[in-house]
């Protein structure tokens, strides 16, 4: 890992500052901390890897070792807002939640196409009762991914909603004191 990618993984900019870091990655912690996804196991596991990946890059910026950026004297000193290190926080946060409910749609897609298959077989199957008991343990076990899946998604737009109102409430903040 470079200070790059560490930087990106917390939503920042190659310019932040050391205060800017710790902000996003508070941030980041308090949206995608695996405790928050409590009720669902894959969600949680989910959040886990992506916690460990968030406390990766904060311990790699924390390091001395990454106290040099790539462009040396050139790099502006511009500081970053307190308020804009919220928002880059919230927008990392953003895209590891979407990725997470993209993967949800999928895992959504393949129980409705297990449930489809299942249905087939036990129609074309019904008169081989092996072939039939397969079939209908197939639907079972569509139906429950399918209610996992939709129940996953709910909770991850849930979160995409409370990070908008965050994100609008920021932003009004950010405009009332400029």
């Amino acid at each position: 890992m470079n200070r790059i990618e560490a930087l990106n993984i917390l939503g920042l900019d190659d310019d932040a500052t050391p205060q800017d870091i710790k902000t996003a990655y508070k941030e980041c912690v308090q949206i995608l901390h695996p405790d928050r996804f409590a009720g669902n196991k894959k969600l949680q596991e989910r959040a886990t890897e992506q916690f460990k990946r968030l406390q990766d890059a904060y311990d790699f910026l924390r390091s001395g070792r990454a106290s040099k950026s790539a462009a040396g004297s050139a790099r502006a000193s511009r500081s970053v807002s307190y308020v804009e290190a919220q928002l880059a926080g919230l927008a990392a946060a953003r895209t590891q939640l979407v990725t997470q409910r993209d993967a949800v749609y999928d895992e959504r897609r393949n129980a409705a196409i297990m449930i489809a298959i299942g249905a087939v077989g036990a129609v074309l199957g019904r008169r081989i009762i092996w072939i039939a008991g397969i079939a209908g343990a197939l639907i079972v076990w569509g139906i429950v991914s399918l209610i996992a899946a939709c129940q996953n998604i709910s909770t991850i737009n849930e979160h995409l909603k409370e990070i908008e109102m965050q994100k609008r409430q920021l932003e009004e903040d950010w405009e009332e004191e400029r």
